[in-house]
């Protein structure tokens, strides 16, 4: 029999990157929504920061989303997909999948143990307060 050794980010963890992204946000003068995910692309840490839309509380969960399980920021899936037709028409159907900015896997070791994502502002401010996160918790920013 195989095994593997699978790490997780702990809720300690996870609220520290919240916190510092929703603090670059809130020196931006956004107002976002910032997830944690865990390693399987499961909520581990939800800031929804006062006045953030609904709306960016699903987008930051699918960017958080996305990020775990695929192990690519999300920004980098447009330019992974836009030259191949099949890919450009068919994937982007595929739920949860998020092809812009604002969601960063989070790496220990080289292995993925969470994610986070973030929607409030445009995808460029959503990826400048999502490094914000990594950086406040010595996570490699892609």
């Amino acid at each position: 029999m195989t095994s593997f050794v699978r790490r997780s980010i702990d809720i300690a963890t996870a609220r520290t990157a919240a916190e510092a992204a929703a603090a670059k946000a809130a020196e931006l003068g956004l107002r976002m929504t910032v997830v944690v995910s865990d390693e399987a692309g499961v909520l581990k840490h939800v800031h929804r920061m006062d006045g953030a839309s609904q709306l960016s509380a699903q987008i930051a969960q699918d960017k958080a989303y996305t990020s775990a399980v695929t192990g690519m920021p999300t920004h980098a899936w447009y330019d992974f997909i836009k030259d191949d037709p099949p890919l450009l028409h068919g994937i982007v159907h595929t739920p949860r999948l998020t092809i812009f900015g604002g969601g960063f896997p989070i790496r220990e070791d080289g292995m993925v143990v969470g994610s986070i994502g973030l929607s409030g502002g445009h995808y460029r401010q959503d990826m400048e307060c999502a490094k914000a996160g990594l950086a406040a918790i010595g996570a490699p920013i892609p």
